[in-house]
């Protein structure tokens, strides 16, 4: 089995993108299952209604979110609906689900959203014993486990992908917008990347535009963020899962 994840959406230039190479992906890397970060998708803070349903559209099977995920009051709407998750260690009131267990090629796949707590300024729960719990409840019921963990600190994901060694299938960062080069398959078999990057303008500020990123840093007034425009690309990584073993055999970078 193949998984791919691509990485935070920013802008709706990144659904033109995935409607480009998706297709492509699909085709050349034999995809079966794809999860997608969404949280930047409507102008960098996140999700309408409309792009929620535009990025199904493009045969996505899950789409998860970060600290940007009531960042448009459309998602009230759809914070329900099976194929989006939210941060599972978000307060316990909050609506949506922070994990779920998909189906695909006979196989029972448990995708979990995390959110981070070194330097997010989000108040959340522990990410790392809030997924101790949901393994040890969902484990005897999945063959595989992908957690998305939306982080800044890249300390923070490194521990947390030593602390699930062996425990889950894969685990890959979002958040930064910035492709990390230690895609590995750790010593007890999990493979791990700090963080797939993102989708939407290559010539840009993590997606913002560049004049607009500068001023702020310059002056230390409260710009107004835009998205940046020009030629956009896509970010993202693609596992490989042994079929009998339900273990990670592969990790590979995907830059487009």
């Amino acid at each position: 089995m193949k998984v791919l994840a691509i990485g935070d959406l920013v802008g709706n230039c990144a659904i033109k993108e995935l409607k480009m190479k998706l297709p492509k992906i699909y085709d050349e890397e034999k995809i079966d299952f794809v999860i997608v970060n969404g949280e930047n998708v409507a102008e960098g803070m996140g999700i309408t209604e409309k792009n929620f349903n535009d990025i199904l559209a493009q045969k996505v099977d899950v789409i998860t979110m970060g600290n940007h995920t009531w960042g448009k009051k459309d998602i009230f709407k759809f914070i329900d609906h099976p194929q989006i998750i939210r941060p599972a260690n978000y307060s316990k009131p909050v609506p949506g689900k922070g994990y779920n267990i998909f189906e695909c090629k006979g196989k029972k796949i448990a995708v979990i959203n995390l959110i981070g707590r070194v330097g997010m300024n989000v108040l959340s729960d522990n990410p790392f014993l809030c997924t101790k719990q949901i393994v040890e409840k969902i484990k005897s019921q999945v063959d595989l486990i992908i957690i998305d963990f939306h982080g800044e600190a890249t300390a923070e994901k490194i521990a947390f992908s030593y602390y699930m060694d062996g425990k889950v299938t894969a685990i890959f960062g979002t958040h930064t917008h910035v492709q990390t080069a230690d895609e590995k398959i750790l010593p007890n078999g999990t493979a791990y990347i700090t963080d797939i990057g993102m989708t939407g303008p290559k010539n840009s500020v993590i997606g913002m535009n560049i004049e607009s990123s500068l001023k702020r840093f310059e002056t230390s007034l409260p710009e107004k963020y835009k998205i940046a425009d020009g030629e956009s690309f896509l970010n993202g990584v693609v596992f490989e899962i042994d079929d009998k073993t339900n273990k990670a055999t592969n990790i590979k970078r995907i830059q487009m």
